[in-house]
């Protein structure tokens, strides 16, 4: 894939996902290098923030012409301080790509070649060492982007082939050189947004992953009680205005459309009946977690999209400070680096992955309590009622770790704490709002594998093999080849990772 311009969810998902190759339009070279000349000659005998001056509250030091390269240098080194667990690899994979993308905007004034060895080490799947812990994504990722910095002029650790290795055996072997500092190479790179935005691209791609699966669960568990098919029709969901819900409907519309077990009201409960009758045999409505779900992954989806949005923005955005304007002759400074519009999505994205994971725990209590299904064994269990349980030992995995996802949805977005000598007295906390996010989506991966196996459990038991639209059929072979129908206690937890894995690499 060639860059020039703008990047697109989709495009990141094509580079860090589908590990496509990208390449740099001449264009991009151009206006990196245009920047670069500029605030060459612009930075003489004037102050220039990071250029000529220290950083933060110290930027009222001045700095000797002959120390500027060094105080890069130095940045890098002394906010390399990151520590807990390492980020996963296609996090930072997404971290570099928007950290080239927004440099490549032509507003940071570096030397073309950083995105050249940013590009080198995207397409070589190299990425650098970078912890969890460091940010409060304000002056940007500061401590995370400095470890990514620290790679670039060839120090720190990276992970290469699955192995965690020093920066210089990795270019040594893969005949890469590292940057020379130049103007401002250090601060540009760790001024900005681009680690919270790589995790929230990433986090994104998992979201609707987990929209789509709890949709087909969702659809699959109807099927399984022989539900109406009103609450989702489109008459019903038409008059209400929010096009998320319509959406849900519509593809719950479109999963169902050849199943055999989705009913007609019209057909049972709009007969007529005897006048003595009290008491209906029929079920008139099903329990909300089957019967309202449009309108509870409506709002998921409405607010998946709309932190797509931010995220593209932020991508494309310039996050530096100062901003580098060549067709103003001028240098600006602000503090587009504030990681505010990210924490905030991130914060949103939890909640609502959070709502959707208690949607698949309360249809998974539905499915395993024969008093209120009134159709299946206690806990779907297909052995000896009383001698073997069935799925009753991963309900309380299920149930906990839902528990820990409400926890978790607390926001980040208003929890600043000032630092930096009260420089940055307010921050956005981002990169820990990404993190904690992630977290919550691993979360929900976990509790929906776990209905997954109850449901093709359920039909095992009810005999719908043949019965179920082609969407759940798919979804039952799949599961079944991971795990066995059981009516004996097995250990269950290496099936819970194999379907959790097989759920994390749907496609949707």
């Amino acid at each position: 894939m060639k860059i020039s311009n703008h990047l697109d969810i989709r495009d990141f998902q094509r580079i860090i996902i589908e590990n496509e190759n990208i390449e740099l339009d001449d264009t991009l070279l151009q206006r990196v290098n245009a920047s670069f000349q500029f605030l060459k000659e612009f930075s003489k005998n004037k102050v220039i923030y990071g250029v000529n001056t220290g950083f933060g509250p110290m930027a009222q030091f001045k700095i000797n012409d002959q120390d500027t390269h060094q105080l890069q240098y130095n940045l890098i080194r002394s906010h390399s301080s990151g520590i807990g667990n390492p980020l996963p690899a296609d996090e930072v994979k997404a971290c570099m790509l928007a950290r080239l993308n927004t440099l490549s905007l032509g507003r940071s004034g570096v030397h073309d070649s950083v995105v050249n060895l940013l590009k080198d080490l995207i397409n070589r799947n190299i990425t650098p060492l970078i912890f969890e812990h460091g940010g409060v994504g304000a002056s940007g990722d500061l401590v995370q982007l400095a470890h990514l910095a620290l790679v670039l002029i060839g120090e720190g650790e990276v992970f290469f082939k699955g192995e965690r290795r020093s920066t210089k055996e990795v270019f040594e072997t893969e005949g890469l050189q590292p940057i020379n500092v130049e103007i401002r190479e250090g601060l540009a790179l760790m001024n900005g947004t681009s680690v919270m935005s790589g995790i929230g691209i990433v986090n994104s791609y998992k979201a609707n992953q987990l929209t789509e699966i709890s949709i087909k669960l969702s659809c699959a568990i109807n099927e399984l009680v022989q539900a109406y098919d009103d609450h989702f029709s489109e008459s019903l969901n038409a008059t209400k205005k929010h096009l998320g819900q319509q959406k849900v409907a519509e593809k719950m519309r479109s999963y169902l459309s050849d199943s055999k077990l989705i009913r007609k009201r019209e057909d049972h409960l709009y007969t007529s009946f005897e006048e003595q009758d009290k008491v209906f045999k029929e079920k008139v409505q099903e329990y909300y977690s089957l019967r309202c779900v449009p309108q509870i992954l409506g709002p998921v989806l409405d607010t998946l999209e709309y932190t797509e949005e931010v995220l593209e923005n932020e991508i494309n955005s310039a996050n530096d400070n100062p901003i580098i304007n060549v067709e103003d002759q001028h240098v600006y400074h602000g503090g587009n680096f504030h990681g505010d519009y990210i924490s905030l999505e991130m914060d949103k994205l939890k909640i609502v992955v959070t709502k959707l994971t208690m949607l698949a725990e309360r249809q998974l209590n539905y499915l395993l309590n024969a008093k209120i299904n009134e159709i299946f064994p206690p806990f779907v269990n297909l052995g000896k009622l009383g001698f073997n349980f069935g799925m009753q030992g991963v309900q309380f995995t299920a149930t906990s770790t839902t528990a820990e996802s409400q926890m978790l949805s607390n926001p980040m977005y208003v929890h600043s704490i000032p630092n930096n000598n009260d420089n940055q007295d307010i921050v956005s906390m981002g990169t820990n709002a990404a993190v904690i996010c992630r977290k919550v989506i691993e979360n929900a991966f976990e509790v929906l594998a776990i209905e997954a196996i109850t449901i093709v459990q359920a039909v095992e038991y009810l005999g719908f093999q043949d019965k179920i639209s082609s969407s759940t059929k798919e979804l039952y072979t799949e599961i079944r080849k991971i795990i066995p129908a059981f009516s004996e206690d097995m250990v269950m937890y290496p099936y819970l990772e194999g379907v959790k894995q097989y759920l994390k690499n749907y496609k949707y």
